[in-house]
């Protein structure tokens, strides 16, 4: 199996790694040599060598970004969130860890529980293109979604429109919940991101060796340790296997 996955790298001795840097739970920060570190980079290099190659990064500031790459083949496989609509164009290995995702609210709101808010006149601000903005796109009946580029730009409309609430993934909404006094997040999740590595779907073998390595790691402790290693403890959860 891994000659064959080999033999599906575009570039070969290189397996070429699709890394969103606006997830700032799975990318931490960056080398002296400005590569990309955090769990997904350590995830992709182990991969890497395995497979007996090494790993070339090509970093997108939002996971849109990442899927549309997959038709120009920029990258052999990408570290992004698992959604319905990306996976018209990914193959999709199981998941290695997950997110949950809630509201934000100001300080003045009635909302108490995540079901509140799916309301008429109800507007939520969002991160464009991320997972959990598919799946509100999807899911959603009555409120409304205003989007803008990235999690920094969705807090900055979220708070100069004077928003009813801000979709995110909990770790990031309690950051910005400290810079917003009174603001709450709620309790529960109306989602949880999965986070996986995904391929282009004629790139087969290459996808059932990845989704082995996925295994083994999960297995092994070895995403529990690169949680641990990188500081996410508590933001990060380990996948339940299939």
């Amino acid at each position: 199996m891994p000659q064959d996955a080999l033999s599906e790298l575009s570039q070969p001795g290189t397996l070429r790694v699709g890394i969103n840097l606006g997830n700032i739970l799975l990318v931490t920060g960056t080398s002296p040599a400005g590569e990309p570190e955090g769990v997904a980079p350590d995830m992709a290099a182990t991969l890497a060598d395995r497979l007996g190659v090494a790993p070339a990064y090509v970093t997108y500031a939002t996971p849109g970004e990442v899927a549309d790459a997959a038709a120009r083949d920029e990258w052999d496989i990408a570290l992004i969130a698992v959604e319905p609509k990306r996976a018209e164009v990914i193959a999709f290995c199981n998941p290695y860890c997950e997110i949950e995702a809630t509201y934000l609210v100001p300080a003045d709101s009635p909302f108490q529980s995540v079901g509140d808010v799916d309301a008429p006149g109800v507007r939520i601000a969002v991160s464009d293109r991320a997972a959990y903005d598919l799946y509100l796109s999807r899911t959603l009946k009555y409120a409304e979604l205003h989007r803008a580029q990235g999690l920094p730009g969705a807090f900055k409309l979220f708070v100069d429109e004077e928003l009813d609430a801000l979709a995110g993934l909990v770790p990031a909404l309690k950051e910005n919940a400290e810079s917003l006094p009174g603001s709450r997040v709620l309790e529960g999740r109306y989602t949880s991101v999965l986070q996986a590595f995904g391929t282009r779907p004629q790139c087969t073998a290459l996808h059932a060796a990845a989704q082995q390595f996925i295994a083994e790691a999960v297995d092994s402790g070895l995403v529990a340790r690169l949680i641990e290693k990188h500081g996410v403890t508590g933001k990060l959860r380990v996948a339940a296997r299939p």
